[in-house]
């Protein structure tokens, strides 16, 4: 995968330009100037600000900061001669100046379609309940064309004007989240306007809507695994509920930000054998991950008994590590960083695989050492492009 550009500027201005354009959307919807859509505030302009042609045009990138940098000096100046009156003439020509020197780029190249959802993001919190329920609706109206693994080739995908894209790709993982639940109600046509997707917005709401597209995270997870061996987007750690021993069940969101976690399938716990138990590991806290979802009772000291206690989380977990053929999934560890981004696997009996560096996600899938493993971790935290802005 490539990894975002390396140019702190380019950063910079691209997290400011998605920054502005959100804060102008806020800002129309707060004046009664735009209403809402799909429950969030719509995106009133058929046209933004593409931040992806600035990432593959360094030259269009610095064009459009110079003008921004004219601009800023030409406020200046206005907000400057209204104080220094004797001077105003002077100063007002500078402003001018810098305006008219400015590289102004084409508005076409900086400028892209937009959609009224451009700038929604999920509601859904990535939930294990809203994944499993995105499966039942993927199998329902798109694995025909999609197919099961996502990889565009679905028993109905030959009969298509145009044959689906695979979902397994880190293309279609950076665009962004209100852009593609738009095409899965509204449909895609290409340039002659022909039908290349069919619209779902009679079939599907809101809430299945998203949910379809959390699960394909998933699945592009899944397959990226088995068939790359590496995660092709980078992907968060899932929401759902802990419980820990006796204590009152809470949200894994508790643990982002603090601490890197460590999740471990472990199943065959209905006997009573609890020293089967992952020990616990001082550089992570232990999510224990089991089938029937029950917490955990009587465990022994220096063993792990924080449990998932929502239904889906084994079945979404399961999916994610991508585990198949003779390989058992149980004992199975995923590993997050202390942001949340799950970073590396380790099957049942093999040391930890990087399935997810930084950049775009795609790690090396080499097993190391478990320490070198957590340094990297560390010393590279996740960035990638998604709706053309590093996150």
């Amino acid at each position: 995968m490539n990894p975002p550009p390396p140019q702190l500027w380019l950063n910079a201005l691209l997290a400011a330009i998605d920054h502005a354009q959100r804060g102008l959307l806020r800002l129309w919807h707060a004046l009664g100037l735009t209403g809402d859509s799909h429950g969030q505030p719509a995106w009133p302009w058929a046209r933004r600000v593409v931040g992806e042609t600035l990432l593959i045009d360094l030259g269009l990138a610095r064009q459009l900061l110079w003008c921004l940098a004219a601009i800023v000096v030409a406020v200046l100046a206005v907000g400057l001669s209204l104080a220094w009156k004797r001077r105003r003439l002077p100063v007002l020509a500078i402003g001018a100046l810098a305006l008219v020197i400015a590289p102004w780029p084409s508005a076409s190249l900086v400028l892209g379609p937009a959609v009224p959802t451009s700038f929604h993001t999920s509601p859904t919190n990535f939930d294990v309940g809203t994944i499993a329920r995105g499966e039942q609706v993927y199998a329902a109206h798109c694995a025909a064309c999609h197919g099961a693994d996502g990889r565009g080739e679905g028993p109905l995908a030959q009969t298509l004007t145009r044959w689906p894209p695979t979902i397994v790709s880190p293309l279609l993982g950076r665009r962004a989240d209100g852009e593609m639940f738009w095409h899965v109600l509204d449909g895609m046509r290409d340039a002659r306007g022909a039908i290349t997707m069919p619209a779902f917005a009679g079939e599907l709401d809101d809430r299945d809507t998203w949910a379809v597209l959390d699960y394909m995270r998933v699945l592009s997870a899944r397959t990226g695994a088995i068939v790359f061996g590496s995660w092709p987007v980078p992907l968060r750690l899932p929401e759902l509920t802990v419980q820990c021993g006796g204590d009152a069940p809470r949200s894994l969101a508790a643990w982002r930000g603090a601490q890197r976690v460590r999740v471990v399938l472990a199943d065959g716990l209905a006997d009573g054998r609890r020293d089967t138990l992952p020990l616990e590991d001082p550089r992570f806290q232990t999510l224990v991950v089991t089938r029937d979802a029950q917490p955990l009772r009587d465990v022994p000291q220096f063993r792990a008994a924080c449990t998932a206690v929502s239904p889906a989380a084994w079945d979404v977990f399961a999916q994610i590590a991508g585990i198949e053929g003779k390989r058992r999934i149980e004992g199975t560890t995923l590993l997050s960083d202390r942001d949340g981004w799950l970073r590396a696997r380790a099957a049942a009996g093999e040391d930890a695989a990087l399935l997810c560096k930084a950049g775009d996600g795609g790690g090396t899938g080499v097993r190391q050492d478990l320490t070198a493993l957590v340094l990297e971790m560390d010393a590279e935290p996740v960035r990638f492009v998604k709706g053309g802005f590093v996150h």
